[in-house]
Parts: structure tokens; sequence; C-alpha cells
């Protein structure tokens, strides 16, 4: 097999992180396994289901069609258009296949033919776009490589960067009003919130939340990437402000799509970049400290913050199976994505310090 250049190694990567997304996603809530008594297969042959939901078989076209993207990019030039959208299709049917099977297992879900065959479907779109621009964007010489060579530190430390800001992207489509609130461990596990509602008490707690997260998820992108262009910093703030706007939108309150904008988060943005701006010239060892510091503040913070009860999500989206097990997939990140980064952050400033004594051109070059 030929040997796959080093630009399609961050095609397989995203591949493989949106793998394990789709398979989180497919098998929520992974409570509940049992045998059910039926042929193992029996649902590929099944007839066409009483109670069809447009909106699920757009949601299954749609949620693999990256998957096939990617895995048609991250596959060898050399075996050609046609190969490279076989071959993806296939192993993203593959995994649709096991997953759908493995839901006979879970009381919540339901296998379904339909769902395979959206799945399929958008793979076979996603392979074909993949197959057809992958090289353009995910190539040797492709406009993400330039991106990438330019403005990200190099080797699969910055892959792992990038890989966990997409990341935290995803988990700012969660079910929660808050702007750029992660590691809620506390509803994840279902404990209740330790402090009663009081407006000017939630307030405040929000402007603090906003102000620290947004001082961490900044300094975290300028500690993954190259030289003083300021760019992706801002680039990855307005994306997530963007995203949770679209995520206010769809599950929230679609006639006010910045109903996140609270007085808190109002405030807590210009606070934050306030104290943004300035740390973003500080050496890079501090701002990983203050990076580190400020995301387990505002860790802390999203814990211990009240319930809002004024929470404008619409629950009439949880009718719908796949939406529902799109928050899950989305809460699970948004949890979990702190305590990843804070690691990243404590191994990336741990390798900067140990090589501080190299030449400066050298240490240039790898910070």
């Amino acid at each position: 097999m030929p040997a796959v250049r080093p630009a399609d190694s961050l095609a397989r990567s995203l591949a493989l992180a949106y793998a394990l997304l789709v398979a989180y996603a497919c098998l929520h809530p992974l409570a509940g396994w049992r045998d059910s008594g039926l042929p193992l297969f029996d649902w590929l042959w099944a007839p066409w289901p009483k109670y069809f939901i447009p909106e699920d078989f757009v949601f299954n076209i749609l949620g693999y069609l990256p998957l096939g993207l990617l895995l048609a990019a991250a596959l060898p030039a050399d075996l050609g258009f046609g190969r490279k959208v076989t071959a993806a299709t296939l192993l993203a049917g593959l995994l649709s296949l096991g997953l759908e099977t493995t839901q006979n297992f879970l009381p919540s879900r339901i296998a379904s033919n339909l769902d395979l065959g959206g799945n399929l479907a958008g793979a076979l779109f996603g392979a074909l776009a993949g197959a057809r621009w992958g090289a353009a964007v995910f190539g040797p010489y492709g406009r993400l490589h330039r991106w990438r060579t330019r403005y990200l530190i190099d080797g699969r430390t910055g892959e792992a960067g990038l890989v966990l800001l997409v990341l935290w992207l995803v988990g700012q489509l969660s079910a929660t009003d808050l702007l750029f609130a992660s590691g809620d461990i506390r509803s994840l596990l279902d404990i209740p919130a330790p402090l009663p509602f009081r407006a000017e008490r939630f307030i405040a707690f929000d402007t603090a939340l906003t102000a620290s997260a947004l001082v961490a998820v900044g300094l975290f992108t300028r500690c993954m990437t190259r030289g003083a262009n300021p760019l992706p910093v801002l680039l990855v703030l307005a994306l997530g402000i963007g995203v949770k706007t679209l995520a206010t939108f769809t599950f929230f309150s679609p006639p006010a799509p910045l109903a996140w904008l609270t007085p808190g988060a109002e405030r807590g943005l210009a606070i934050g970049a306030a104290l943004l701006l300035p740390c973003l010239l500080l050496p890079r060892l501090a701002q990983h400290a203050i990076a580190g510091t400020s995301l387990l503040l505002a860790t802390a913070l999203v814990n211990l913050i009240p319930e809002n009860p004024y929470l404008p999500y619409d629950r009439q989206l949880a009718g719908f199976s796949n939406v529902l097990n799109f928050h899950g997939l989305t809460a699970l990140v948004d949890s979990l994505w702190p305590y990843v980064a804070l690691a990243y952050l404590s191994a990336l400033g741990l390798w900067r310090g140990e090589h501080l004594g190299g030449p400066p051109a050298r240490r240039e070059r790898r910070l």
C-alpha cells in the first residue's frame, strides 16, 4: 500500500474523531443492554416503517456526509477517484451496519434499514466531494495544509489541538443558553445546583464564566498557533459565537437567535476581551499558565452557577430521536472538553519548557 503523505494524517485524525462521535451518538445512552431474542439481522429486511420522520432521515444523511468526505480525503491519492469513493462509502457503510446491529441490544434504540440507507447516501455524497476536492483541501499543497503550516505548530501536537478546537465548537451546540460554558459535570451526573437562583447572583456568575471561558479558549488557540498573528484566535471565538447563535436559533428560540446574549454574557464578553488582548503579548509559557488557570476557573463556575429557570429550550425537538441523541453527544463533548484540553495544555507547556534551552532559531521553529 502506498505510504500515506504527512498531509493526509490530519484527515485521518479528523475522520477517526468524527467516527467516534458518530458511534457515541448512535449508541446513546449506552445503558440497559440486553438481548432482544430476535434474529440479529432481521432489521435489514424489515418493511417500510409505519411512522416515518423525514427530519430523522435527513439527519442520517447529513450525519454521515462529513465522514464520507474525510475518509475519501484520507485515502492515498494513488487509488484514483472511483476507488476512493467506493472505499470511503464501504468503510462508512460498515460502520453504520455495525452500529445499527449493535442497537438491537439497546431497548431505547431501534435498528433500521432506513437509517442505514440514509447513512450510505450521506457517506456516498461526502465521498464524492472528498474524492473530488479532498486533495485540494487536505493534500500536501492543499489549502488546509498551507493554512496549517502557516498558523499551527508542527506534528501531531498541532493536529490534536485542532481536533480539540473542533470538538469545542461541537460542544457549543449543547442544550444550554450559557455562552462558552463547558465542563458541566453536575448536569451530566444529575447533581442539583448548590446555590439557589437569584437574578443578581446568576448575572455575576454568568459574567465571570463568560470572561474566564473567553480568555481560556483564546489563549488555548494562541498556544497551538505560530507567531503573533491574532487572526486564528479571533476566528475561533467568532466561530464559537456563530455556532452558539445557530444552536439558539435551532433548539431554543428561533425568533431570537441572540437570546444567549444575556446581561452577564454581554459584560463577560467585554471583560474577557479586555483581559485577553494584553495576554496575547505575553511569553508562551505565561500564556499556558493563564489559559490553564482560566480553564479551571470557568469549569468551577459552570458547576456552581444556579440553574436558569428561564431556559427557552424547545422541548418539542426531543420528539425527534436523532435530535435527542445529538444532544446526548454534544452534552458529553461539552462536559469532558475542559479536562482533555487542560491535559493537552499541560503536556504542551511541559514540552515547551523543556526546549527553552535550545538555539533561538530552533525554539522559534518548534514553538
